[in-house]
C-alpha cells in the first residue's frame, strides 16, 4: 500500500475507495440569467483578517529587547531603496514613458488626470518629475493608440482593455479607465522573452506538472503576482519538450510563443471570440492537446473548463485566491447549492494542481521574488474534495512533500531563513502567524 493510501486510510477510514465511488455524469447547468449567475469570480480577494495589528512599539528599545525570549528571532531593518529621479521629455509620448519604463527596470506605468506619471519599480512606486497630467493631455497621449470601436467602447463602459507592442521593445498589457477627475490608464509591461522556470527561480516540480497528459491545473494568486508570466513559461517548457496543439485564450492576448515542438494557436476574447465560454466550446472541436485560458471568471467559464479536462485535455487556468484550499472553495461555491455536489465530483476527478504565487520584496530592495504553494492531485485528494474537507487541504500538503508539494508559509519560512526576504515582507504574507512564532521568529517585533 501506498503512503499516500496509508495516509487517507488513516484519516477517512470509512470513506469508499475512489474505484468504489460511482462516477457521476457530466451535465449541462442550467445557467441562471440573473446578476448572480454572472458575477466575476476571484475578482477580489476577501479582506485581511482585522484580528491581529502591529502592537504599539515600547519607546525603549533595550526594555522591548529584554522581554524577548532567547531564541526569538528580531528582524533587522528593512533596506531602504533611494530610487533615482526619472525625468521624461519634454512633450513626451506615450511611447516615451513605456521606454522610460523598461529601461528602468519597471513592471507597471500609471498615468491619471491631476497626478504626473508613475512607475513601479520592484513593487515601489516612483513619481516621474514632470507637471500633473491634464485631461487634453491624456487623451493626446492615450488616444492615438487605439481605435474609434475602442474608443466608443471605452466611452461606453468606462473600461478598456487591450494589448499594445512597440517593435523592439516589448508588449503591454493596457487598461483605460473613467475616474473621478478624468482618463487614467495603466500599462503592464509583458516580457518581449519568455522566461524560463528555472530563471524564475519556481520549483523544479513545475517542470512535471507541465508535461501532465490531462486535468485542471489552477495559477492562483492577486493581482501582480505573476500568474501569467508563471503560466507562460510552464508553457515554453510544454513547447521545447513535447509535441502538442496548444490554444490560448486570453483578455487581452499577453505572451506570443513561437511554434517549437507545439502548433499555439493564440485566441483574444473580444477579437477572435465573444466571451472566455465561447472560446473554450468550440476549442473542443479544433483537436487541442493543452488549453489555457487567461481567467476563470465567471459560473459558464469555469465549467467549461472542467468539462474539457473530463475529456482528456489538459486545462491551465489562473483565479484570484492565495492558497490551494481557497481556490477548490471558490470554484464549487460559484454553482447554485443543488449542483455542487456533482460539481465537488467532477472537480475532485479532473483536478490535477493548484500552484498559488505571491510575490514579496527582497531583502536588499532591489528585486522580487515568488513565494509557492504547490498541491498535487495524488491519492486522498479526490476524496476530501468530493466530502468538502478543503479544511485539511494543509495537512494534505504537509504530508506530500517528498512528491514535490510544499505550503505557502513553509515556503516563506524558507525564503526567510536564506535572507531573501525581511521579518516584514513575511508577515505581510504569511497564514498561519503563530506558526513563525514556533519556529523563533515574532511578526510582533516588526
Amino acid at each position: 500500500m501506498s503512503f499516500f493510501a496509508r495516509w487517507t486510510k488513516k484519516l477517512m477510514p470509512d470513506q469508499p475507495s475512489a474505484q468504489d465511488t460511482p462516477r457521476q455524469t457530466a451535465y449541462e447547468p442550467e445557467i441562471p440569467e440573473s446578476p448572480q449567475a454572472g458575477t466575476a469570480v476571484g475578482v477580489m480577494d476577501p479582506p485581511a483578517d482585522p484580528a491581529y495589528a502591529p502592537p504599539a512599539q515600547d519607546s525603549s528599545d533595550e526594555a522591548a529587547a529584554s522581554s524577548l525570549p532567547a531564541d526569538v528571532v528580531v528582524d533587522e531593518p528593512e533596506v531602504e531603496v533611494a530610487h533615482e529621479e526619472i525625468t521624461p521629455p519634454a512633450n513626451f509620448t506615450l511611447d516615451d514613458l513605456l521606454h522610460l519604463l523598461v529601461d528602468k527596470g519597471g513592471s507597471d506605468l500609471h498615468l491619471a488626470v491631476n497626478s504626473p506619471p508613475i512607475i513601479r519599480v520592484h513593487g515601489d512606486l516612483v513619481r516621474m518629475n514632470a507637471e500633473k497630467l491634464t485631461q487634453e493631455k491624456m487623451l493626446n497621449i492615450l488616444h492615438p493608440i487605439i481605435d474609434q470601436e475602442q474608443r466608443e467602447k471605452h466611452e461606453k463602459s468606462g473600461n478598456l482593455d487591450f494589448a499594445y507592442e512597440i517593435e523592439g521593445l516589448a508588449r503591454f498589457r493596457a487598461n483605460y479607465l473613467k475616474q473621478y477627475y478624468g482618463m487614467a490608464a495603466v500599462f503592464r509591461i509583458i516580457p518581449s522573452k519568455i522566461p524560463t522556470i528555472d530563471k524564475l527561480n519556481l520549483p523544479k516540480v513545475l517542470k512535471d506538472i507541465a508535461l501532465f497528459r490531462s486535468g485542471m491545473v489552477i495559477v492562483t494568486g492577486p493581482t501582480g503576482s505573476g500568474k501569467s508570466t508563471t503560466l507562460a513559461a510552464m508553457i515554453d517548457h510544454i513547447n521545447e519538450n513535447r509535441p502538442a496543439h496548444i490554444i490560448t485564450i486570453e483578455d487581452p492576448l499577453e505572451f506570443s510563443h513561437p511554434c517549437k515542438k507545439c502548433i499555439i494557436d493564440h485566441r483574444e476574447v473580444g477579437i477572435h471570440a465573444n466571451t472566455f465560454a465561447d472560446a473554450l466550446r468550440a476549442s473542443l472541436r479544433e483537436d487541442p492537446d493543452i488549453l489555457l485560458v487567461g481567467e476563470m471568471r465567471d459560473l459558464e467559464t469555469i465549467y467549461q473548463a472542467i468539462k474539457a479536462a473530463e475529456t482528456g485535455v489538459l486545462v491551465f487556468a489562473t483565479l484570484h485566491t492565495n492558497s490551494a484550499a481557497k481556490t477548490i472553495d471558490r470554484i464549487i461555491d460559484v454553482f447554485p447549492a443543488k449542483q455542487q455536489e456533482q460539481i465537488r465530483a467532477m472537480v475532485g476527478e479532473s483536478l490535477k494542481s493548484v500552484i498559488a504565487q505571491q510575490l514579496l520584496k527582497t531583502a536588499d530592495g532591489h528585486g522580487r521574488c515568488a513565494a509557492n504553494e504547490v498541491l498535487i492531485s495524488m491519492s486522498g485528494l479526490p476524496n476530501l474534495i468530493r466530502e468538502g474537507k478543503t479544511s485539511m487541504i494543509p495537512n494534505y500538503i504537509a504530508t506530500g512533500r517528498e512528491y514535490g508539494m510544499q505550503s505557502m508559509d513553509q515556503t516563506l519560512l524558507e525564503l526567510l531563513e536564506s535572507k531573501k526576504i525581511t521579518l516584514k515582507a513575511c508577515k505581510e504574507k504569511a497564514i498561519e502567524k503563530k506558526w513563525f512564532k514556533s519556529k523563533g521568529y515574532d511578526f510582533d517585533t516588526v
